[in-house]
């Protein structure tokens, strides 16, 4: 075998320019596609956590059939005390979470005492939320961050557009779950930049407070938030709630509570789905252009070799050896073209780091992406190219090895 290799190796040393023209096409398709899937990952990895981390959670649990008509924010399918106390119980004995905040989410009216418009509002334990979605504070350009009772962070679409400041009085006024009007005054303590764009229009209040605007005796909840301490973790933890929570029942028997990560509850999931598609049909491209490049390189390799193939087939070379010859040549293209990519690929993403790429996501300006490449990108990437120049290999090196030693003699 290690003959064969030697073999190989003198082959492609001895046709330069044709190797080197190979292995740089290989090359400059890995390097191609370990920055493409460095960025895109990165970005996505950025994007996730911008959406979770400043707003949703990585997981939330309702009551069954709020998400259904979460638009509504209906109040009749909030969680009572106790359906939440065992949430609470549930969460509290589950190593995998960090933190969790109950939150109750209500609609009203906003008014700064000349105009008033509509206001979607949070009812939260600031110390809880500000755990369990920790970028949240990175939203409040303006203000204290935190939150105390009477106070109200608002959007900053309501801000601008009321005219209201910082330590302004502001009036929520809101249908009760009986269908009676409550409201109450509060001081606007931050401007609360939406994490999803200009047109936010999402406040947030003391959990207290909003159960004290809505006349509950006890604070309902709409919705809990929940914080792992392993994003990865996150389907086996969907599952694991899900199964705690299964011996809590309706009336009808049907479960009472619902658990959805974060990809059901934003649309921007399927900008992330179509990230991972394009980074797939990069993938499929780089397949493409490693297939035809080998193949191209051993087709030729016969045809300009058939008098050498006669000859060590007349001196009794068997068509296996032949075979493994030629596949050996295109293993070792796979190999120098997967490795000098993957060295290139990695100085090319450290120059990208140390440049630095900036851009803007929602209402958060200035971000900086880290580019960082998971050795297993590298490892997949280089497997498939070593692989593809492997297959490719296949067709050329089964012409050369059926080749009959006088006809390829006669060759000219």
């Amino acid at each position: 075998m290690m003959n064969l290799f030697k073999i190989a190796i003198r082959n492609l040393i001895r046709y330069k320019r044709r190797t080197l023209l190979t292995a740089s096409l290989i090359t400059i398709g890995v390097v191609f596609v370990l920055v493409f899937v460095s960025i895109t990952g990165s970005f996505k990895a950025m994007m996730i956590g911008q959406i979770t981390d400043s707003m949703l959670g990585h997981l939330q649990i309702h009551r069954k059939g709020y998400v259904a008509s979460i638009d509504n924010l209906p109040l009749n399918l909030n969680m009572k005390p106790k359906a939440y106390a065992k949430i609470s119980t549930v969460l509290g004995a589950t190593p995998e979470v960090e933190a969790y905040s109950p939150r109750l989410k209500f609609g009203g009216m906003f008014s700064n005492f000349t105009e008033t418009t509509n206001i979607r509002l949070n009812g939260v334990y600031p110390d809880r939320e500000f755990q369990t979605v920790p970028l949240l504070t990175s939203r409040i350009p303006e203000g204290k961050k935190t939150l105390s009772r009477g106070e109200i962070l608002i959007p900053t679409l309501l801000a601008k557009g009321l005219k209201v400041k910082l330590g302004d009085t502001v009036v929520i006024v809101a249908t009760n779950a009986d269908g009676s009007v409550n409201g109450k005054q509060f001081i606007v303590s931050g401007i609360l930049e939406s994490a999803t764009g200009p047109g936010g229009r999402d406040g947030y209040m003391h959990i207290e407070d909003a159960a004290e605007v809505l006349r509950m005796p006890e604070p309902e909840v709409s919705e809990v938030a929940i914080r792992l301490k392993n994003f990865g973790l996150l389907p086996k933890a969907v599952k694991q709630l899900e199964g705690k929570l299964a011996d809590a029942v309706n009336k009808e028997g049907k479960p009472m509570f619902e658990v959805h990560a974060w990809e059901q509850l934003s649309p921007f999931f399927n900008i992330a789905r179509m990230i991972d598609v394009m980074t797939f049909f990069i993938k499929i491209m780089l397949i493409a252009i490693v297939l035809i490049s080998i193949m191209n390189v051993m087709i030729m390799a016969v045809y300009e070799r058939i008098r050498e193939i006669g000859t060590i087939a007349a001196i009794g070379t068997l068509p296996g050896r032949i075979r493994s010859m030629f596949i050996i040549e295109g293993l070792c293209l796979g190999v120098v073209g997967a490795i000098i990519g993957d060295l290139i690929g990695i100085a090319v993403v450290v120059v990208i780091n140390l440049v630095g790429i900036h851009f803007d996501f929602g209402q958060q300006k200035g971000l900086l992406l880290k580019a960082a490449l998971q050795p297993s990108d590298l490892l997949i990437i280089s497997v498939i190219v070593i692989l593809v120049a492997v297959v490719a290999s296949l067709q050329p090196a089964f012409k050369a090895s059926k080749m009959e030693p006088i006809e390829a003699l006669r060759h000219v």
